[in-house]
């Protein structure tokens, strides 16, 4: 597999051979790096549902339409997939779901909840190569949520909605002084990202947190008494519907491929 960005960076200071973050500069140290070449997933990094598993799991707050299961999660050619179909399954206390996708976090599934996640880190640089899908009703994303397994904050690092595939968003979620939910966000048009393999990145420090694409900065949000100062994970999924997206339509393709190359993490060790 070959690597679009790889003529763009050097490798890493440590010598790893992992390439630096794309585009952002400084000096790095690796904590974290999956390349998706082997033929299963690794199950000391990812778990494949929230840590709420009971034989699949779901967003309710959002009403989404999809039950995660874990067969929507394939390794091939080098690539982790998290896929969309449109098959009905019985899932939280006998509810139908006439979807099921493929989610992984480096958190904790049901069994090992009072563990400590796979992975969390407290600030970072976060990397994602990955293509999207296109079509009404499809939310895929890259986000970080903390290891107290609480809501918030939260950190999305990208999110698309399938009928705008031309339109990055991202935004921050916390407590405000409150305590009361809030919220923060922007989104840039870009060409139709499901098109072909982005980077996406974001950069998070006790100052700023700063989001990148194919290594230009896109937004940089800096109030820093709503920036996370706890150790959080990270998570990529493939929802189908909710408040947000919408249902599908009749021209939404399934299946539906969340298509990720790699996945990686620095932390910063000099500028």
């Amino acid at each position: 597999m070959t690597l679009a960005v790889s003529s763009a960076v050097g490798l890493a200071a440590d010598g790893s051979g992992t390439p630096d973050p794309y585009g952002v500069p400084g000096k790095w140290e690796v904590a974290f790096a999956d390349e998706f070449d082997a033929d299963t997933l690794d199950g000391a990094s990812w778990t494949r549902c929230y840590w709420w598993d009971d034989n699949g799991c779901t967003n309710l707050s959002n009403k989404e339409l999809q039950w995660y299961m874990p067969a929507n999660v394939e390794l091939t050619d080098g690539y982790l997939r998290l896929q969309a179909r449109p098959e009905s399954v019985v899932g939280y206390k006998g509810q139908m779901f006439e979807y099921t996708s493929g989610m992984v976090t480096t958190g904790r599934d049901y069994e090992d909840r009072k563990k400590k996640d796979r992975f969390s880190t407290l600030y970072g640089y976060f990397e994602v190569r990955a293509k999207i899908p296109a079509g009404k009703g499809l939310w895929p994303a890259f986000w970080l949520l903390p290891s107290t397994q609480k809501s918030k904050p939260e950190i999305d690092i990208m999110e698309t909605l399938g009928h705008e595939p031309g339109i990055l968003q991202m935004h921050v979620h916390f407590k405000d002084a409150n305590g009361d939910d809030a919220s923060k966000g922007s989104k840039i048009e870009a060409d139709d990202l499901s098109k072909d393999f982005h980077v996406y990145g974001l950069e998070w420090q006790q100052d700023a947190i700063v989001w990148y694409l194919d290594g230009q900065e896109q937004w940089r949000f800096t109030e820093k008494d709503n920036i996370s100062s706890e150790p959080m994970y990270m998570l990529l999924n493939l929802a189908v519907g909710g408040n947000w997206p919408g249902a599908p339509d009749s021209n939404t393709i399934f299946p539906a491929n969340f298509t990720i190359d790699y996945v990686r993490v620095w932390k910063r060790t000099g500028k």
